[in-house]
């Protein structure tokens, strides 16, 4: 690797504490107050997981109000998608792309700070709800017509959540745009498109699909909150609307928003498992148009929500067999991993061990997935616990499991101290055995016919309910295993020297060559990536 002459930017005045971390624009910073923003809202929404689980143990019991249930899914809902999932991967987006492309920060960093901040009004509001008049928002994290704009009018919980959810929407937004153009124009001299880092890639087609798909949910939302403030009737057949078209235009965003939630956990797995395999990774052109075809597609299957709803049987044909198509460059993506990791030199640490952990549970959500595309069955298990289990599968054994694992893998890097691998370990068989005790057999109550979202069951889905429910505690463990592991490790881990996993014997990767954790300006001369180092 070679190196060109550049002059440091000016920095920021420099502060100390608290006012440093307020006031900072610093891409690490930025990132690890998203971690930090991710980590609260996590644990929120997993206490609220647990009371759903508490009243859900037993049938007869009434521990909380049928209406105050439906407030605890909707708010376990969005906390987790919008308020933790989200914010993780942009913060590790923040922390890395500009180290991975050899940049200094990313391209408007007082923008970057903007999208962070921003977040915390929202989650103030989101939480606010709980407490006026009437309650939160009780229609689903999709919070459809008429849930969300007749029977509950005459609170305000629900019009803190859409705000709350516009606010969001402007911080991902501004956000994706921030990273397109550091990616497109801010790269080192000599990495040209093809030779970017995989995580880069995920996070440039996240970004492209947060450009379009946040502005559709958000149109919707004003619309739906005119209905509920000013009397329009976009949603309204009284009025002359439709709750249909919210349901169209709503998972238009709703259906990538899971592949947004995914993407940059495909990216890190594309990094880590080569890594600790002595490998580098397998078909990295077909891993690209792989993420590209994902991003593509994911505009093309928001339908398959609605088999129920009375489209036509045409449209019900194309949206399944585009929901079929996906698993397509998705099994690319799988057989690229494995390839990467076969014939080489394994090392069985726990980053590794989540995403292996991530690859076999999020190709069983997405065999689930591939039977919820087939019209038929997804009629028969619609609005079930099936679908509950599959949603949790794809997300929290996929999106979850991929995150932590890029947590371990790049704490080193972050933190300049190593973990603790016993700990790590504990982790990680808390949190896998504790997935599938939890969510497997929801694809068993969907098949007995159990609803979701519902407070009150019958006595023969108690068995299973009581099952899953104990499950919960394991889950808490991994939790609480994985939460000291991060904090006594800043303190009392090894220290960790600037390639720890030893990547750059493998192939060569700009995070990696500057000290743990970077300087302010992550690297004192641009470096530049030459021929041999494609």
């Amino acid at each position: 690797m070679s190196t060109v002459a550049a002059t440091l930017p000016e920095t920021q005045p420099r502060y100390h504490g608290l006012r440093d971390w307020l006031t900072t624009t610093d891409h690490k910073k930025i990132g690890l107050l998203y971690l930090g923003f991710a980590f609260i809202n996590v644990w929120a929404g997993g206490l609220l997981a647990g009371l759903i689980r508490l009243d859900l143990y037993n049938p007869g019991w009434k521990i909380i109000s049928p209406d105050f249930y439906n407030q605890l899914i909707t708010m376990h809902a969005t906390l987790m998608i919008f308020m933790a999932v989200m914010p993780a991967f942009a913060g590790m987006g923040n922390y890395l792309v500009p180290l991975m492309i050899g940049a200094r920060d990313m391209a408007f960093p007082k923008l970057n700070a903007f999208s962070f901040w921003i977040m915390v009004p929202a989650a103030l509001m989101m939480y606010a709800s709980f407490f006026v008049p009437g309650g939160s928002a009780r229609g689903g994290w999709w919070s459809y017509p008429p849930l969300s704009t007749f029977q509950f009018m005459g609170g305000h919980g629900e019009d803190l959540w859409i705000l709350a959810i516009l606010l969001l929407g402007i911080s991902s937004v501004t956000g994706a745009i921030n990273f397109l153009v550091t990616i497109s124009d801010m790269r080192a001299p000599g990495m040209g498109w093809f030779r970017l880092p995989l995580f880069v890639w995920s996070w440039f087609v996240t970004a492209t699909m947060l450009l379009v798909a946040l502005p559709v949910l958000s149109g919707t939302l004003i619309m739906l909150l005119s209905d509920r403030l000013f009397g329009t009737g976009f949603f309204r057949p009284a009025l002359g609307g439709d709750p249909l078209l919210y349901e169209h235009l709503f998972w238009f965003f709703g259906h990538p928003e899971v592949y947004i939630m995914i993407l940059p956990g495909f990216g890190m797995l594309s990094h880590i498992l080569p890594s600790l395999s002595g490998k580098k990774v397998f078909g990295y052109k077909g891993m690209v148009f792989a993420l590209i075809a994902i991003g593509t597609l994911g505009y093309l299957v928001w339908a398959h929500h609605m088999f129920t709803s009375g489209i036509t049987p045409a449209a019900q044909v194309f949206f399944s067999i585009c929901s079929f198509a996906i698993a397509v460059p998705t099994g690319i993506k799988i057989y690229s991993w494995i390839a990467s990791m076969w014939g080489g030199v394994i090392r069985f640490v726990t980053p590794l061990l989540y995403c292996v952990g991530m690859i076999a549970m999020f190709t069983f959500g997405g065999l689930t997935g591939i039977m919820l595309a087939n019209v038929p069955f997804d009629i028969l298990v619609h609005n079930t616990y099936f679908v509950v289990g599959h949603f949790h599968y794809v997300l929290v054994a996929g999106s979850v499991m991929a995150l932590i694992g890029g947590i371990y893998f790049w704490y080193p890097k972050m933190t300049g101290r190593m973990y603790n691998e016993k700990l790590g370990k504990w982790s990680f068989w808390l949190l896998f055995i504790g997935i599938n005790w939890v969510f497997f057999p929801m694809h068993i109550l969907g098949i007995m016919g159990m609803p979701r979202r519902v407070a009150i069951y019958r006595p023969q889905f108690a068995f299973w309910n009581q099952f899953i429910s104990l499950g919960f505690f394991l889950l808490l463990a991994g939790g609480l295993v994985f939460t000291w592991n991060m904090v006594i490790s800043l303190r009392r881990g090894e220290r960790a020297s600037n390639d720890p996993w030893q990547v750059n014997d493998i192939q060569h990767a700009f995070e990696w060559t500057t000290s743990s954790p970077p300087p302010a300006y992550n690297y004192a001369e641009i470096p530049e990536l030459e021929a041999s180092e494609a």
